[in-house]
Protein backbone atom coordinates (compact mmCIF):
# COMPACT_ATOMS: atom_id res chain seq x y z
CA UNK A 1 0.00 0.00 0.00
CA UNK A 2 0.68 3.74 -0.88
CA UNK A 3 2.09 5.65 2.30
CA UNK A 4 -0.76 7.53 4.12
CA UNK A 5 -1.40 11.05 4.02
CA UNK A 6 -2.72 13.00 6.96
CA UNK A 7 -4.69 15.83 5.17
CA UNK A 8 -5.26 18.26 8.18
CA UNK A 9 -7.42 20.79 5.98
CA UNK A 10 -9.98 18.14 5.01
CA UNK A 11 -9.12 16.29 8.37
CA UNK A 12 -9.09 13.00 6.81
CA UNK A 13 -6.34 10.49 5.82
CA UNK A 14 -5.37 9.63 2.60
CA UNK A 15 -4.32 6.71 0.81
CA UNK A 16 -4.40 5.88 -3.29
CA UNK A 17 -4.65 2.53 -4.54
CA UNK A 18 -5.31 0.97 -8.12
CA UNK A 19 -8.50 1.56 -8.07
CA UNK A 20 -8.18 4.75 -6.77
CA UNK A 21 -8.33 6.77 -3.38
CA UNK A 22 -9.17 5.98 -0.14
CA UNK A 23 -10.30 8.02 2.95
CA UNK A 24 -11.33 8.32 6.20
CA UNK A 25 -12.08 11.33 7.83
CA UNK A 26 -11.63 11.96 11.03
CA UNK A 27 -12.10 15.02 14.36
CA UNK A 28 -9.89 15.22 16.97
CA UNK A 29 -11.36 16.19 20.68
CA UNK A 30 -9.19 15.43 23.71
CA UNK A 31 -7.26 12.95 23.05
CA UNK A 32 -9.53 11.02 21.21
CA UNK A 33 -9.69 10.58 17.51
CA UNK A 34 -13.82 10.31 16.20
CA UNK A 35 -12.90 7.77 12.58
CA UNK A 36 -16.35 9.13 10.94
CA UNK A 37 -16.48 8.38 7.46
CA UNK A 38 -14.64 5.60 5.13
CA UNK A 39 -14.93 6.01 1.08
CA UNK A 40 -13.19 3.56 -0.93
CA UNK A 41 -14.52 2.86 -4.76
CA UNK A 42 -17.14 -0.07 -4.72
CA UNK A 43 -14.54 -2.65 -5.93
CA UNK A 44 -12.12 -1.92 -3.75
CA UNK A 45 -10.36 -4.60 -2.07
CA UNK A 46 -11.04 -6.22 1.18
CA UNK A 47 -7.55 -6.36 2.17
CA UNK A 48 -6.77 -3.07 1.06
CA UNK A 49 -9.38 -1.33 2.86
CA UNK A 50 -8.63 -3.37 5.98
CA UNK A 51 -4.82 -2.58 5.43
CA UNK A 52 -5.44 1.39 5.46
CA UNK A 53 -7.89 1.00 8.73
CA UNK A 54 -4.72 -0.77 10.11
CA UNK A 55 -2.17 1.71 9.35
CA UNK A 56 -4.60 4.45 10.60
CA UNK A 57 -5.05 2.94 14.16
CA UNK A 58 -1.17 2.60 14.39
CA UNK A 59 -0.94 6.35 13.58
CA UNK A 60 -3.21 6.47 16.53
CA UNK A 61 -1.33 4.55 18.66
CA UNK A 62 1.66 6.61 18.28
CA UNK A 63 -0.01 9.75 19.15
CA UNK A 64 -1.89 7.73 22.18
CA UNK A 65 -4.94 8.62 20.91
CA UNK A 66 -8.39 6.78 21.86
CA UNK A 67 -10.00 5.72 18.66
CA UNK A 68 -13.74 6.30 18.25
CA UNK A 69 -15.32 4.58 15.79
CA UNK A 70 -18.66 6.03 14.03
CA UNK A 71 -18.24 4.66 10.67
CA UNK A 72 -20.18 0.68 10.40
CA UNK A 73 -16.98 -0.99 8.28
CA UNK A 74 -14.33 0.04 10.96
CA UNK A 75 -16.53 -0.75 13.76
CA UNK A 76 -16.93 -4.07 12.31
CA UNK A 77 -12.89 -3.89 11.60
CA UNK A 78 -12.39 -3.75 15.39
CA UNK A 79 -14.72 -6.74 16.64
CA UNK A 80 -12.46 -8.60 13.82
CA UNK A 81 -9.25 -7.68 14.93
CA UNK A 82 -9.28 -7.92 18.88
CA UNK A 83 -5.75 -6.75 19.17
CA UNK A 84 -6.56 -3.34 18.54
CA UNK A 85 -9.64 -2.88 21.39
CA UNK A 86 -6.88 -1.55 23.33
CA UNK A 87 -7.43 1.80 21.62
CA UNK A 88 -10.79 1.64 22.48
CA UNK A 89 -11.76 4.73 25.30
CA UNK A 90 -13.12 3.14 28.60
CA UNK A 91 -16.77 2.49 28.74
CA UNK A 92 -16.82 2.08 24.71
CA UNK A 93 -17.91 -1.72 24.12
CA UNK A 94 -17.74 -2.99 20.24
Amino acid sequence: MATIKNNELLRQFETTTDNGLLTIEYAVQERKIFLTKLCAVENEAEENVDGFIKEVLEIAQEKKYKVVPTNTKIVSFFRKNKSFKDLLPPGIKI
